[in-house]
């Protein structure tokens, strides 16, 4: 998250299933209503902080 514009990123975290050692299911970030499947914890890390980036554009 930028200094400049001192935004926050709201995301709901729905864990589906575990397997593998790791999680697979949804997160949905709030402020654009998207949401996105995803297959393991790097993926979701991954995808949270690309919103991240975008909002701080």
């Amino acid at each position: 998250m930028s200094e400049k514009n001192n935004q926050k990123a709201t995301f709901l975290v729905q864990i589906v299933s575990q397997q593998h050692a790791t999680w697979q299911g949804t997160v949905k970030w709030l402020e654009e209503n998207k949401e996105i499947p995803f297959r393991s914890e790097l993926e979701l890390l991954r995808l949270m902080d690309s919103a991240i980036e975008k909002e701080d554009q």
